[in-house]
């Protein structure tokens, strides 16, 4: 997409928009899922901090990599095959800054109605089971926060959920607008603008959101900013 951008390309092929769909499909459901594992992996470390050192270990963190690529990349490859094989109109333009799944579909002269019906009931059991993980740990971390004497731990406790929230707030949000119902109904301006959240805005910002909790971090941030004020007076 970059490399379009700077090339000035208004053209791709039918393969380079495959590529783009499966690779925009497995990296954006991969990291449903390790959202959804970081969640639990942080109410294992607020509840009890000696159990999340036994418990996460490399041979594990190996595992939920590993299966995470590559039950996404399976259901990225057949949400890809599929609907490249659909029949293309003679209008081929793609009112989308990229290769999307919704975008493609639009110039399909086939009725697509009962494919769009398999992508929601997959999306939504792809999305619900590492959300409804998400809602379970966060209700477990702020019931263990409350019981919690108000000390330096709490605080702590406070930082490493509360950045981890914000990401998976952006990027669910986006996610559940966009593919938790037909593709048929969606409005094209939609379709242009709810991407760049999960595609642009939210991997833009998680290392600034993570890295905020460091103070070195924070140290170096408010003097770049007071740097850039005292700039802007001169």
């Amino acid at each position: 997409m970059m490399t379009d951008y700077l090339l000035h390309k208004t053209v791709i092929s039918v393969p380079g928009c495959g590529i783009q769909i499966v690779l925009g499909l497995g990296l954006g459901g991969t990291e449903c899922i390790l959202l959804g594992l970081m969640s639990y992996g942080h109410y294992v470390a607020i509840y009890n901090p000696p159990l999340y050192l036994l418990i996460m270990n490399w041979p594990l963190y190996r595992q939920i990599v590993v299966s995470s690529w590559t039950s996404d990349s399976l259901n990225a490859l057949i949400h890809t095959v599929y609907p490249m094989s659909f029949h293309i109109c003679e209008n081929r333009e793609i009112h989308h800054f990229y290769c999307e799944l919704p975008g493609v579909l639009r110039f399909s002269c086939e009725d697509t109605l009962s494919y769009e019906t398999g992508v929601l009931i997959s999306t939504t059991i792809l999305l619900l089971i590492p959300f409804s993980v998400i809602l379970a740990s966060y209700t477990l971390i702020l019931i263990t926060i409350i019981q919690m004497a108000p000390t330096e731990g709490q605080k702590k406790a406070h930082s490493t959920y509360s950045s981890h929230l914000t990401v998976v707030s952006l990027y669910y949000g986006a996610i559940i607008f966009m593919y938790v119902r037909l593709i048929s109904s969606h409005a094209s301006g939609q379709d242009k603008v709810v991407p760049v959240f999960y595609t642009i805005l939210t991997p833009m910002l998680n290392p600034v959101i993570y890295s905020l909790r460091i103070k070195d971090v924070m140290g170096a941030l408010g003097k770049v900013l007071w740097v850039c004020s005292l700039y802007s007076k001169i």
